[in-house]
């Protein structure tokens, strides 16, 4: 059975738009633990709860752990970026651990590359695609090893009370190769979290050119299509994904396809054409679960979002079956 996740945010956190996106077909939520830590989202929890009650439906929740991900902080943002303007890198909040490796032509892209700088000398920046810089969003450096350890403080935390908060499933961010997913495998053992799913994502580089290598240790590889479309070149995305697809069904194993599957309806209440074509597309290659990100968390229409999302992938369903039965 197909699994339609959606993600927790200020959009979707009401008893009455939870409980039309359980009865539109969502199986689940997805917390991202960037944002909010485990203990503080107790209420959102137990509003999930009982809007999957009313639908007759027992909710997944699955955290997505931090890990090695690169985010810039809050102090000073949100900011303005202008196109051409140059500023002090001290304005992007970066973390400390990329600040200190950067040097003159590195690029960085912003925001799942929404918006881009070039870093130049003097510590500064050239805006290369402006746009508002808000707290919290990722940020990459494209050839830029950065080193960083697989958990956290704060994921070790999470971890600790996952098995006390009902989570089902957790999502390794920046898989890099069996080391991070025995460390997490570790973890969840030493946590009692020994039934909890692991998902595994693909967003880098090092992790979808040992995918093949690692894959066996996740119950479900993520095809991480934000920070992953960061990693390649975008025209390269769509072939990057079909191919990671067919390693899955080559051997047998579950992914799941998130990332802008219906971006637009952040703020259009009707998603492109393109838009329902890629969620079918993604049923057809045999995803067995699509995630919708911020159209749910921050969108203006989150529970239309997953009725299309829904819908569009029983459709694909049943192409499927009709497809056999020719």
């Amino acid at each position: 059975m197909m699994e339609l996740y959606g993600t927790f945010g200020p959009a979707c956190t009401s008893l009455p738009v939870l409980t039309e996106m359980f009865r539109a077909g969502m199986c689940g939520l997805r917390l991202n633990l960037s944002h909010r830590s485990l203990a503080q989202s107790g209420d959102w929890l137990e509003l999930a709860r009982q809007a999957a009650a009313c639908c007759g439906v027992v909710p997944q929740v699955l955290m997505d752990l931090q890990g090695p991900e690169l985010r810039v902080g809050r102090d000073g943002l949100p900011v303005e970026l202008s196109e051409g303007a140059v500023l002090p890198l001290e304005r992007l909040c970066l973390p400390a651990v990329l600040r200190e490796q950067l040097r003159p032509d590195q690029n960085l892209l912003l925001d799942d590359g929404k918006l881009q700088v070039a870093v130049t000398e003097g510590n500064c920046c050239r805006v290369l695609r402006g746009g508002t810089l808000l707290p919290g969003k990722s940020v990459a450096a494209p050839g830029l090893t950065v080193q960083m350890p697989a958990l956290t403080t704060a994921d070790h935390e999470n971890l600790r009370l996952a098995p006390k908060m009902g989570v089902t499933g957790v999502m390794q961010s920046f898989v890099r190769g069996r080391e991070d997913l025995l460390e997490l495998r570790k973890a969840l053992k030493d946590y009692d979290g020994e039934n909890i799913r692991l998902f595994a994502k693909v967003e880098n580089l090092s992790g979808l050119e040992s995918l093949e290598n690692w894959m066996d240790l996740a119950d479900c590889i993520v095809i991480a299509r934000g920070d992953l479309g960061n990693a390649v070149p975008l025209w390269q995305l769509p072939a990057v994904q079909k191919r990671v697809a067919a390693l899955c069904r080559a051997n047998n194993k579950h992914f799941l396809v998130v990332t802008q599957m219906l971006a637009s309806m952040e703020h259009r209440a009707v998603p492109t054409r393109a838009e329902v074509s890629d969620i079918f597309n993604a049923v057809l290659d045999g995803a067995s679960a699509l995630m919708l990100t911020g159209e749910t968390a921050a969108g203006n229409y989150p529970a239309e979002a997953m009725d299309y999302l829904c819908k569009t992938a029983a459709e694909a369903q049943n192409f499927l079956r009709e497809r056999k039965e020719l």
